[in-house]
């Protein structure tokens, strides 16, 4: 079921709250009834008593939801009850303050649902105000007393379940909210999870086609060199065909020399299979790790340094997609005009290397989630966050550690320390 993208603020729940004036008004339209009963025949004060109730109508229906709109509800309840305190002082001084004068008293309390820090200086102002009139006009003693002590405790427990039902709403929306949130994040994870099959498959397939590239690539590999050797083997060759012995088939090669390193490294890469610790070239896998992420580094400018690590003792797939990802990440956060630089070198019985970048750079903010499975700052579709998460596990299994250091607009530096012998291969 979708959830409603539209939440309630504190006005709108002291508008919950109002709802109930809905009863108030049809008990304040039959307190009226019962003053025109009373004083049927007395025409004088019965036409001015319910010209009083008419006005203060209008104000507590009308102009007050006209007020609350334009100016807030804080300064509409304000109004209110300045009118309601005059009506009533009004209404006393003309009746000369019956029971039904004084019922008004506590009826008007009940609706003082305000919830802002002025709703209680709201209420002395309207008790003291018609109270203060009351007495100066000799009203019965006892009377006001007992109305007043009425009206007070009327909205205190007013206050009280105002605040119990606020409490209440608040907490259910933040549920509402909580449960939202999470909403979101399933169907983000689904996605992600859909997006990792996806590339669970794209690998197998990456494996298959290299495998399938490979095959042809042995005959032309076998081909070419033969072809050179039996040229070379010719006493006097045209200028022409000596071209290509010096130059042309040498350079072919190379270049298929090359390709086939692409496809070793893509097979070897793209298979899925558990590693045990084995002794390898660190060298070889940075140089790997170079191939495969050519493409993502292609638009920018590369320096490399790269001192001579020797052999180390680990799971030699795994390094290698360590440092792939990391230099995707360092050419995903450059422009064309952007370097990353790449460093290496052993440092006593530790790999150090150094992947620096001219880019964005990324904040404190980022930098701390910046391991979390799933955590990623680039656009759909450009990642899901899973690469440094998983370039931090498989570091952390070989006994080394990832350091990152970076500021907006001023690039990142990302150095890798690894043991040249894991303490698990011990």
């Amino acid at each position: 079921m979708p959830f409603s993208t539209q939440f309630p603020t504190d006005e709108d729940l002291e508008t919950l709250l109002r709802r109930p004036r809905l009863v108030s008004v049809l008990g304040a339209n039959v307190l009226n009834l019962l003053v025109i009963i009373w004083y049927w025949g007395q025409w004088r004060l019965l036409t001015g008593a319910l010209l009083i109730c008419a006005v203060l109508s209008l104000i507590n229906s009308k102009v007050f939801e006209w007020m609350a709109r334009r100016f807030g509800g804080g300064v509409a309840e304000t109004v209110r009850v300045v009118f309601n305190a005059a009506g009533l002082v009004v209404g006393g001084t003309l009746l000369q303050w019956p029971v039904l004068v004084w019922v008004f008293l506590p009826y008007n309390v009940l609706w003082f649902t305000g919830l802002d820090a002025w709703n209680r200086w709201r209420m002395v102002f309207f008790l003291g105000l018609v109270d203060g009139v009351a007495l100066w006009q000799g009203s019965d003693l006892q009377m006001l007393a007992a109305f007043s002590v009425l009206s007070l405790f009327a909205y205190l427990i007013t206050e009280k379940h105002s605040a119990v039902m606020m409490g209440v709403l608040k907490q259910v929306l933040a549920q509402r909210e909580r449960l939202r949130q999470a909403h979101r994040e399933l169907q983000v994870m689904h996605e992600r999870a859909l997006d990792q099959e996806k590339l669970s498959s794209l690998g197998m397939m990456a494996a298959g086609v290299a495998h399938e590239i490979n095959n042809p690539m042995s005959y032309v590999t076998s081909n070419v060199n033969w072809l050179l050797r039996d040229l070379r083997k010719v006493p006097q060759l045209p200028c022409s065909l000596q071209e290509y012995v010096d130059d042309v088939l040498p350079a072919t090669l190379d270049g298929i020399r090359r390709v086939n390193a692409i496809v070793m490294d893509l097979r070897r890469f793209a298979r899925g299979d558990s590693e045990s610790f084995t002794e390898f070239n660190f060298d070889a896998e940075l140089q790997s790790a170079l191939r495969i992420a050519q493409g993502e580094l292609s638009h920018c400018q590369v320096e490399t340094d790269l001192q001579e690590i020797g052999t180390f003792v680990g799971r030699p797939q795994q390094i290698t997609q360590v440092l792939v990802h990391l230099f995707i990440n360092a050419g995903h956060a450059v422009t064309d005009t952007g370097r990353v630089i790449i460093s290496s070198r052993r440092e006593g019985d530790m790999a150090r290397v150094e992947v620096r970048d001219t880019g964005v750079g990324m904040s404190s903010e980022t930098m701390k989630r910046l391991f979390e499975p799933f955590f990623t700052t680039k656009p759909p579709g450009k990642g899901m966050g899973l690469g440094l998460a998983a370039a931090h596990g498989i570091v952390t299994s070989h006994g080394g550690r990832i350091e990152v250091e970076s500021e907006l607009q001023k690039g990142a530096r990302f150095t890798l320390f690894l043991p040249c012998r894991p303490p698990s291969a011990s």
